[in-house]
């Protein structure tokens, strides 16, 4: 049983930045991988960024790629979702996510999440 919990969300101008938290609890986290999705509404669940606990292999969503980064601190059980040049189109509730590292399903796929935070809202205005 993993629980996620973020943090950081909160109202940014368009080109601002934030760094979203997301702090695991849990036995064998680091043989889990975490990603982040967003979903704005009327919107299907988004990935944006997931990185593998061990080893902190990381993967990005074209659209995010270059302005955004993914981060882990294993000795605080804690990802970072370090969000720059944000942009209107950026808004969205975020979520926090894991998956085994070697169980079925991609890491860019949202289905293949068992454990999900309650999110955490990032709005970017213009």
């Amino acid at each position: 049983q993993v629980q996620l919990v973020e943090s950081g969300g909160g109202l940014v101008q368009a080109g601002g930045s934030l760094r979203l938290s997301c702090a695991a609890s849990g036995r064998g986290l680091s043989n889990y991988g975490v990603g982040w999705f967003r979903q704005a509404p009327g919107t299907e669940r988004e990935f944006v960024a997931a990185i593998l606990l061990s080893g902190g292999s990381t993967y990005y969503a074209n659209s995010i790629k270059g302005r955004f980064t993914i981060s882990r601190d294993n000795a605080k059980n804690t990802v970072y979702l370090q969000m720059n040049s944000l942009k209107p189109e950026d808004t969205a509730v975020y979520y926090c996510a894991a998956k085994l590292a070697g169980s079925i399903g991609r890491l860019t796929t949202a289905r293949s999440y068992g454990y999900w935070g309650q999110g955490t809202q990032v709005t970017v205005s213009s």
